[in-house]
């Protein structure tokens, strides 16, 4: 049992608050609190000296009151958007049971922190931009290993310790994972730092920690050799350090991919904003960069991929050509070009998407964009087999091997879901009618009692005789009948007063009481209902992430391929003879 300041006991509220921000205490604690996440002590002077929140003051038995201040579950986002951007972390502490049935205190556990590196919100991300968490292990060789926790893009390489700074530029990372000594000038300006063990930044821990995680006997299947030691100790860090960001797990992680220093180009971070590549050099010029030149992608992931493509230029001359083989057929067939990019039209980030699905952080309308998303495939993959020339490119035949309709998930969420579901659970149908029996079932014994309700109105007025009677709802009273205080003594004596306002009495019946539970009730158990179904879609998903995530990428691929050709066709670009 702890003592406060004040010399008396913390209360039960307070000694879980402190024993959770102990485990925690590099980060801002969103405690959950009802419809809040409170703050208290020296995160919440912070919070109101940064977010202008309002300091007020919580009783903590005795005489010690504590600092407190909160924010709305519901604008939460925006709130950690600015905490992370001035450069704070902020855990997120959630109620892990049900309020009504908890005995005692309501268990609360930290879900995730979020850091500028390890972000899912959709608000708080860069749709044009991947956003990469980087781990490095000084070295010589010095190994990178980087996660763009959003898309579960996870990428090992190996550098020399003289070309570090430019292959760390070339990730753009929000944050930087490393032991302590790592010179500045190897990090990018504004790039968030986070120190770690030495001993975390093991080779055998790093294939033992890829092994477990994706369930691997050996490392052999990857295409890791001995030469990338060196990423794998980086990688045994980053686990474990995403491993305490992400307590649940990251079910959308793809296995990592290794990048070739001899495949690609190394561009130092002055060369890169000199030659305008991504980066404007006067703020607002973006039309005057390569990248803005260059990009008529017609999906996020095709845009990211871009991105990429131009910060790491081709070397291997196989590689090139095939690339220029690509854009030459899509150059040439112009009708084929203009029907895979409308096909491409309207396909939302799956990368992305599929993250919140399978971290179970998506709303109804994420769902439904994934829906819609994948009913597209069909279109996308009948353009590419319809390009006139196709099989003189290497890279779209191998798109087209790997392309996948996922023809089972795209059924389940086409069957399942409402055609305009809500943005949050609850707000209105997400799950069609149909779909299953029991939700049908509370939902027509919520709507019968709605309808009898709605129905009352004008039998009570027609047998009260106040014409001005009327039926409402709120949160807090529930059903009740309104009748004005000029109508007073028309009241009928069953009816029981339930609130006075200045012009009117509010009344219920026990009629009106009756139906109202069966109302609640039925609300209740559809959306709980509702929630378990939901929850079933999730894992469908989750079982096929690998599968999404290789459609993701032969769209981007098919995406930035298709952009090159418009744009050449366009400007007139010459092409390899």
């Amino acid at each position: 049992m702890s003592r406060n300041a004040g010399g008396g006991t913390d209360t039960p509220l307070m000694q879980q608050y402190l024993e959770i921000k102990r485990r925690h205490a590099d980060a801002i604690l969103f405690f959950r609190m009802g419809d809040f996440y409170e703050m208290f002590h020296d995160d919440a002077r912070v919070a109101a000296r940064e977010l202008g929140l309002t300091l007020t003051a919580r009783n903590n038995g005795g005489a010690a009151d504590v600092p407190l201040a909160g924010v709305p579950v519901k604008a939460a986002t925006e709130y950690v958007r600015r905490l992370v951007s001035k450069g704070y972390r902020v855990a997120i502490c959630e109620q892990v049971e049900d309020p009504r049935t908890a005995k005692g205190i309501v268990r609360r556990e930290v879900v995730e922190t979020v850091t500028p590196g390890a972000v899912l919100a959709e608000d708080l991300l860069e749709s044009a931009a991947n956003n990469f968490l980087l781990a490095v292990a000084p070295g010589r060789p010095t190994g990178l290993a980087a996660i763009d926790i959003s898309t579960g893009e996870f990428v090992l390489e190996t550098t020399a310790p003289e070309d570090l700074s430019a292959a760390v530029a070339r990730y753009t990372p929000r944050e930087v994972v490393t032991v302590s000594g790592l010179p500045e000038a190897a990090l990018p300006e504004r790039t968030a730092r986070t120190e770690r063990e030495a001993w975390e930044f093991d080779a055998r821990l790093g294939s033992e920690a890829i092994c477990r995680w994706f369930a691997l006997h050996s490392l052999s299947g990857l295409d890791i050799t001995d030469a990338d030691q060196p990423a794998l100790a980086a990688a045994a860090a980053l686990l474990h350090y995403v491993r305490e960001l992400q307590p649940a797990g990251l079910p959308q992680l793809a296995r990592p991919s290794v990048r070739r220093a001899a495949a690609t180009m190394v561009i130092d971070e002055m060369t890169r904003r000199n030659l305008e590549l991504v980066e404007p050099m006067r703020p607002g010029d973006e039309n005057t960069t390569l990248l803005g030149v260059l990009d008529c992608t017609q999906t996020p992931m095709g845009m990211r991929l871009l991105r990429q493509w131009l910060l790491a230029p081709l070397l291997e001359l196989p590689a090139i050509r095939a690339r220029h083989d690509a854009v030459g057929v899509l150059v040439d067939d112009s009708r084929g070009r203009v029907r895979a990019r409308d096909a491409l039209d309207g396909v939302r980030d799956l990368e992305r998407l599929t993250g919140r699905v399978a971290t179970r952080r998506a709303t109804p309308r994420d769902l439904a964009g994934l829906r819609d998303s994948l009913q597209r495939l069909p279109d996308v993959l009948n353009a590419l087999d319809g390009l006139s020339g196709r099989d003189r490119s290497a890279d779209l035949e191998r798109i087209g091997g790997v392309f996948d309709l996922l023809p089972e998930l795209t059924g389940q969420l086409t069957a399942w879901l409402a055609d305009r579901p809500p943005p949050v659970l609850g707000d209105g149908e997400t799950i069609r009618g149909g779909v299953d029996a029991s939700l049908d079932e509370q939902r027509a014994l919520r709507d019968g009692g709605k309808a009898f309700i709605a129905g009352l109105q004008a039998r009570e007025r027609e047998r009260t005789g106040i014409g001005s009677l009327k039926v409402g709802y709120n949160r807090v009273f529930g059903y009740y009948l309104e009748v004005s205080k000029a109508n007073r003594h028309l009241v009928p004596a069953h009816y029981e007063r339930r609130q006075t306002l200045t012009g009117a009495e509010r009344y219920v019946t026990p009629e009106l009481k009756e139906y109202e539970a069966k109302v609640l009730q039925a609300e209740d158990l559809a959306l709980e209902r509702e929630r378990v179904l939901v929850e079933q879609l999730c894992a469908a998903v989750q079982e096929r992430v690998t599968r999404v995530q290789t459609v993701a990428r032969a769209l981007a691929t098919i995406d930035v391929l298709a952009a090159f050709a418009e744009v050449s066709a366009r400007e007139n670009y010459a092409g390899r003879t």
